[in-house]
């Protein structure tokens, strides 16, 4: 059974149309036990994929294809990224999503398509300017739960800077579905976001506030 409705696949089949540019290659990891939401994350972006001829969804197994997931950075499934593609070659822009996107952070899943599509963000030019400017890595990780809706403001943002920035990689992770981690972090209200292991908060910070404990982590000066 589709899990979209017909009217919600004609505004995502029009929006695909008017805002994409360059195709989007989605490499997908699963595998087949103890990955309860990896079929459900297969079936939203086989979906997705029917709305553009410039999506195609790259399916891996995690188990058996260690090399491709290592070089990914991937050490968990479901896990999904987004890459630009313009000839034969993929650009990585550092997103990540690991767990299913659905609920709220499905607008997160189209959004970041769309801008590994474009490369291109609406994050403000002092921010742009400022993240430009990071030398050593950055690792974003957000911490969600399908039914936040604040969640989406935090991945998104986050997800934008790793498009501008390539020493920025940013993560959303369905806390419900990797609890180790979520203990790990004292993850207890979401949106929880953890940057470097350094610098930790709660809530969708607006972009300046979110810009300033980026730079924090990478104890860069306001």
């Amino acid at each position: 059974m589709a899990l979209l409705g017909e009217k919600d696949r004609e505004y995502l089949k029009n929006l695909f149309a008017e805002k994409m540019e360059n195709d989007v290659k989605v490499v997908f990891f699963t595998q087949n036990i103890n990955c309860d939401y990896c079929p459900d994350t297969e079936m939203i972006l086989k979906e997705v994929e029917e709305l553009s001829d410039k999506i195609k969804v790259d399916v891996h197994n995690f188990a058996t294809e260690k090399e491709l997931a290592e070089k990914y950075g991937v050490d968990k499934v479901p896990a999904i990224i987004p890459l630009q593609v313009k000839g034969d070659e993929g650009k990585d822009f550092g997103i990540r999503f690991f767990g299913i996107p659905s609920g709220y952070e499905f607008t997160s899943l189209i959004e970041s398509i769309i801008g590994a599509s474009t490369g291109k963000t609406d994050l403000s030019e002092k921010t742009k300017n400022a993240i430009k400017n990071i030398k050593e890595p950055v690792h974003i990780q957000v911490f969600i739960t399908p039914t936040c809706p604040y969640c989406p403001r935090a991945v998104m943002l986050s997800h934008k800077m790793a498009i501008e920035s390539e020493a920025i990689r940013a993560d959303m992770i369905e806390s419900i579905e990797f609890p180790q981690l979520a203990d790990k972090y004292g993850v207890y209200a979401v949106p929880k976001v953890v940057i470097n292991d350094k610098v930790e908060f709660e809530g969708a910070l607006p972009e300046p506030q979110f810009l300033e404990k980026v730079l924090e982590a990478v104890e860069v000066e306001v």
